[in-house]
């Protein structure tokens, strides 16, 4: 027996090969290309070694590659799977000649059967019946005298390869001069041999095969037939086994056949004999040999109880055994094939990102991929084959009816539905399919496809996902939550049922099935079948029908509801669309053109509306109903800068998406000089949680924290919007006037209470957008609900309000102080063990505890008076001691991502910062150390504790040096930066964080690490349900690694294969604050120095005549969310990621709809690009061979000037 093998093949086969290796205990080496290096099989394997780029040509028909990696590793046998170099006689020769086994046939066999027009020639020496065709052809003028001869209908193909890549179905003489150079490119492309022949097409045929295995000395067997009919552009489909219809005498006819056509070669290994059954005459035909396993050989062993694999395995090692008793088939077994592809749009290829991927446990599915997979545009789409086995035909439908029920891909389109479709016909449960049958096929597909996207349009559902926020996540949702309500009321769909959001401009939706909407929201002028169609209403959709929506003319965002809601994944317990995370909604993303959007079909004739009194009219100003605090007068601001906030109106600024609404207004005086230990600016405090609504001063600039803000920040917050207020931010546009309104809880509460009657209302009786409310000045003398004073040694305690439905519990001095965040801990598991009904979340801070409750469920005084009871009960926290695990995290210092991130920095946003060029220099100096060298011992060799999670979103840790002479102060970045690269770990204030995603930023940068957050892989140092990696009270530790190490850490990561360092441990309090005691005067002594060269620091700057802070400029901000929607004219977009196999137009060609401007080569099929209507083409923006991913922009078409 072999001890190693080697896969030369990629996807399911690689996979199904490794997994007979495991049970046979042979060790298993993968190969893989740069497309391929998070695929299942680099997993599974015991070995797996990168062999070149994406394209087969540079990786898996890499021959020299294949074989160097074979000899290196010590592999005795190469399995080939099929396709690719399978049926390469040349590759088995160099197999042979360097002492490899080929697990296959000879090179010979290869030969004689591999070029079907010898093939031909065999059968006719074997007396095997033959379809009437040609010999090789010399050239298309031969091909089309040959065809005269045989008679059309014919089917050209390739001499080599298979898998229908290679063949077309030609009736005249004009059809096949147009496809002669295609399959003869096509063959060449992918086979490396562009040899074509001619076959006599039979109109009403099957196709049948034989599976037979040879020992190579004239023993062959024959294991059943297949029916393989169910095809699609002589792709196979669905294969199965028993061949329907076909009596014992057909069975044993073709069988014997295949064995005496295989035997005359003294075949080796597995292979397959394939006929044309004319379902007319009943008579078989001779098609061709596959010297090699097919992608069905599955239904066969499921039948014969044989594992083929293990078959030609050990026959390479010489220890097949043959069976003894005679082989019997027992059952039926059906197969589909799962291919990433749009049926709707004629099949083409789909590839990306798979955000969600489940199978049926009781079928077999052979597969490559799991949620968190990319498919690639360079290989075959199959992604899986789904068998199923039961006693009889019948049952085996049934089978394959619910598993394929409980089969779900998201994140790219699949030929899913389309297989329930055929598995359902009437056609295949008869058995009475032929390889033509799919070609007249119609089906029923239930979508919504997306012809434009408009400027930012994803899924969001009501409520968004709550119960993370303390590992920042934030809840996304709708941002209008009211207007898509009303939309699911007047539908009567179930609560929180999601739609589509729109901002600014609606998308263009053709429904491919009846269904029902509404549009609600800002007002959107649109139409259906160029139809005005009203807002507020439901509107009935046929099939085919096309919704363009048009810019939205008051308000900012509307809401298009649909019956049934839309069957995209829950994450996290919601299908909201967090586009920053990429998670959620469908794909993780805003919608793209060509998107196709799963619905449930539902067809009505009845009209529901909104009352006419109660459809709101949106102006420009606004107010805004809020209360006051956590944050106010005298400690954080003064007096006159409370009285200023509410007396003015803000401008909303252009640069405000649904992160956080930027307000322009008059600056605060404040009440501090800086920040003190948490920053420079008085805005400044130790990070804490932030309330949704929250309008905290980021510097002098105040934002309104939206749903898709942070959930942790040291910026003061002076009033929270209540939460019956918050649907108006969603329609909230730039320019538009707001004015804050102070109410007192008791004011608030009521509002709510309406406004939660209104949310879960069955109807919209109850419905209104102009609630009236009162402001209460009166309100505004304090920003604090209540305080208790510390007894017997523990901390002060404040209560402040953020809203009706938040509570920040504050303890102690404005400090660091470990004792402080030990209480908060305390007071989270009293809170989370009382079980208290209405509490949503809990998040920790540095020194506070933000307490998030429902306020109809449960009474802000009742809360208050709760954790004032919590206070007697709390434990000695100085006898406390936390699980604290240290978790080891590769560090790559000063990586080129975080240099690039300042560079970029200096040249777009601030030039002449003290902490540029250099952020360790600028780290060295403020801290007084010796060297850069110092800088960098102090992180490698401090324990980070873990203090806060989500300080900058999904798990991202907010840490601080267990040991004070190891807590490095620094300033942050001011104004921020636009850009940080995901991972990089920085150091602001005596805080180290690591950023969990790319966006803006201001810590220092030291270097950059692995991944804080799973998104979808199963990571093994992640909890199940969990997709962020550290908890609370975790110490880091770093460790050095060069970046290309790192690149390839992050990688693994990726594919869920990087295993990190984690030890389990405790931190007890006593100890370490007995640590403090002995070691209180070199704490001091460093703080000492600490100090005063931050001060010296401080100084020097003033003495440059650099500002210590610069307030944003709100002209300077872009985050990439402000859209110009262009009059006249259109884009024409890529509408899958592949390679510009042609342009087919210039700049200045005048083009009617519809015509080919390009054709793009994705996954061996050539695709065309249309254009959307007519036009003079005005710029060309890519050309033949470039490489365009999904909604690049190819052209741009003018189409108000064709004459």
């Amino acid at each position: 027996m072999f001890n190693k093998v080697l896969i030369a093949n990629r996807g399911a086969i690689a996979c199904r090969v490794i997994r007979t290796l495991k049970k046979l205990g042979i060790q298993s080496v993968a190969v893989y290309s740069e497309a391929d290096r998070d695929s299942l099989h680099v997993t599974l394997a015991d070995e797996a070694v990168f062999i070149g780029d994406a394209p087969a040509s540079q990786s898996y028909l890499n021959v020299d590659k294949i074989l160097e990696v074979a000899k290196h590793t010590g592999a005795q046998a190469i399995h080939p799977g099929y396709g690719f170099l399978s049926e390469n006689a040349e590759f088995c020769n160099l197999c042979e000649a360097q002492g490899i086994v080929f697990l296959g046939p000879n090179a010979e066999q290869m030969k004689a059967f591999g070029l079907k027009h010898t093939a031909r020639e065999l059968a006719i020496q074997a007396n095997v019946p033959l379809l009437p065709g040609s010999q090789l052809l010399a050239d298309e003028a031969e091909a089309l005298l040959e065809a005269e001869r045989i008679g059309y209908p014919v089917m050209l193909k390739s001499t080599a390869g298979g898998g229908g890549i290679g063949m077309r179905l030609v009736w005249n003489a004009e059809e096949l001069k147009e496809a002669y150079a295609t399959v003869s490119y096509l063959a060449q492309a992918n086979f490396k041999d562009a040899g074509l022949y001619l076959e006599k097409f039979v109109q009403n045929a099957r196709h049948i095969e034989v599976q037979i295995f040879g020992d190579g000395n004239g023993l062959v067997l024959a294991l059943g037939e297949r029916d393989c009919s169910v095809q699609r552009r002589n792709q196979k489909v669905i294969e199965e086994t028993p061949a329907p219809h076909l009596n014992d005498t057909q069975r044993a006819y073709i069988q014997n056949v295949a064995i005496q056509l295989m035997q005359s070669v003294n075949y080796r290994s597995a292979g397959t004999v394939e006929f044309v059954m004319d379902t007319d005459t009943q008579e078989f035909y001779f098609l061709e040999v596959n010297t090699r396993l097919q992608v069905e050989h599955g239904v066969t062993e499921q039948v014969f109880g044989v594992d083929l694999v293990e078959w030609m395995v050990t026959l390479g090692s010489s220890d097949w055994v043959a069976p003894t008793s005679k082989l019997e088939s027992q059952g039926h077994s059906i197969q589909v094939r799962l291919y990433a592809e749009d049926p709707i749009k004629n099949f083409q290829p789909s590839a990306g990102l798979l955000t969600h991927v489940e199978f049926d446990a009781n079928a077999r599915n052979e597969t490559w991929v799991e949620t968190g997979s990319n498919v690639s545009s360079f290989y075959d789409p199959m992604i899986a084959k789904i068998i199923v086995t039961a006693d009889d035909r019948d049952s085996a439908i049934q089978a394959m009816t619910d598993t394929l029920a409980k089969t779900s891909v998201a994140g790219i389109e699949t030929n899913l539905e389309y297989l329930q479709n055929i598995i359902d016909c009437n056609v295949f449960k008869a058995g009475t399919q032929t390889t033509r049958f799919l070609n007249t096929f119609e089906w029923k597909t239930q979508k919504i496809e997306v012809l434009q996207a408009g400027i930012q349009t994803a899924v969001q559902d009501v409520t968004g996902r709550l119960g993370y926020w303390d590992v920042g996540v934030p809840p996304s949702g709708a941002i209008d939550p009211l207007s898509l309500n009303v939309a699911n009321q007047l539908l009567g769909n179930v609560p929180n049922t999601a739609g589509l959001e729109c901002t600014l401009q609606g998308p263009s939706l053709k429904f491919h099935c009846d269904s029902q909407i509404v549009l609600a929201g800002g007002d959107m002028p649109s139409t259906l079948d160029g139809v005005q169609v009203p807002m507020w209403q439901t509107v009935n959709v046929r099939k085919g029908q096309v919704l363009k929506c048009g810019k939205i003319a008051t308000g900012c965002r509307t809401y298009i509801g649909i019956k049934g809601g839309l069957n995209v994944p829950e994450y996290l317990g919601s299908q909201a669309t967090f586009t920053l995370g990429q998670f959620g909604g469908h794909a993780g993303r805003n919608l793209l053109i060509g998107d196709m959007l799963p619905i449930t079909a539902f067809t009505s004739d009845e009209v529901k509306a909104l009352s006419k009194d109660q459809i709101p009219a949106f102006s420009n100003t606004w107010e805004i109903a809020v209360m006051y605090g956590p944050h106010g007068a005298p400690d954080f601001f003064t007096k006159n800068d409370i009285d200023t906030f509410f007396a003015n109106e803000f401008e909303i600024h252009f640069n405000s998406s649904r992160t956080g609404i930027r307000l322009i207004g008059p600056k605060p005086e404040w009440a501090r000089q800086d920040g003190g230990e948490a920053g420079l600016h008085p805005s400044n405090i130790h990070d804490n949680a932030y309330a949704i609504g929250a309008i905290d001063f980021t510097g002098d600039m105040p934002i309104i924290l939206g749903p898709d803000g942070p959930s942790l920040g040291g910026f003061v917050c002076p009033a929270v919007v209540i939460n019956s207020e918050l649907w108006k931010l969603g329609q909230l546009k730039a320019g538009d006037k707001v004015k804050f309104v102070p109410l007192s809880y008791h004011q608030a509460k009521l509002l709510n209470e309406k406004y939660h009657a209104q949310l879960t209302a069955e109807d919209t009786q109850a419905v209104t957008f102009d609630e009236a409310f009162y402001p209460e000045i009166s309100t505004l003398k304090s920003a604090i609900l209540d305080t208790l004073k510390g007894q017997n040694g523990t901390p002060d305690v404040v209560y402040r309000p953020a809203g009706n439905n938040y509570m920040l519990v504050e303890y102690g001095e404005l400090v660091l102080d470990l004792n402080l965040r030990f209480r908060i801990h305390a007071l989270m598991q009293w809170v989370k063990d009382q079980n208290i009904q209405g509490i949503i979340d809990l998040t920790p801070g540095i020194r506070s505890l933000q307490i998030h409750f429902d306020s109809t469920q449960l009474d802000q005084m009742d809360l208050l008076r709760m954790l004032q009871v919590a206070e007697e009960q709390l434990p000695d926290v100085t006898e406390m001691q936390v699980p604290s695990r240290t978790v080891y995290l590769p560090l790559a210092w000063e990586d080129s991502q975080t240099q690039l991130a300042t560079e970029r920095y200096m040249q777009t946003v601030r030039p002449d910062a003290p902490w540029c060029p250099d952020n360790i220099e600028f780290i060295r100096r403020i801290n007084g150390l010796k060297d850069k060298q110092a800088v960098k011992d102090v992180v490698y060799n401090a324990s980070y504790l873990v203090m806060g999670l989500g300080d900058v979103y999904l798990g991202a840790p907010v840490a601080t040096p267990l040991d004070p002479r190891q807590r490095l102060v620094t300033t942050k970045y001011n104004p921020a930066r636009t850009w940080t690269p995901e991972n990089a770990v920085g150091i602001g204030g005596a805080y180290m964080c690591v950023y969990g995603m790319e966006g803006p930023g201001g810590y220092q940068f030291v270097g950059r690490t692995s991944q804080m957050w799973s998104r979808y892989r199963k990571n093994p140092d992640f909890e199940q349900g969990m997709p962020w990696l550290l908890r609370f009270f975790d110490q880091i530790k770093f460790y050095e690694v060069s970046e290309a190490e790192l690149m390839h850490m992050r990688e693994d990561f990726k594919a869920g294969r990087l295993k990190l360092r984690i030890e389990e441990g405790v931190l007890n309090l006593k100890e370490y604050n007995d640590f403090l005691t002995e070691n209180q005067e070199s704490i001091a002594a460093f703080k000492a120095v600490q100090q005063a060269n931050f001060d010296a620091e401080r100084r020097r700057w003033h003495e440059a005549g650099l500002a210590e802070y610069v307030s944003e400029s709100l002209d300077a901000v872009d985050d990439a969310e402000g859209v110009e929607i262009p009059d006249g004219g259109c884009a024409v977009e890529s509408h899958m990621p592949g390679s510009i196999w042609k342009i087919e137009c210039q700049s200045g060609d005048i083009v009617e709809e519809g015509a080919t401007l390009a054709v793009i080569e994705a996954m061996k099929i050539e695709h065309t690009i249309n254009a959307p209507a007519d036009g003079t083409v005005a710029e060309l923006l890519f050309k033949a061979g470039d490489l365009v991913s999904d909604g690049d922009e190819l052209l741009k078409l003018d189409t108000g000037s064709q004459s």
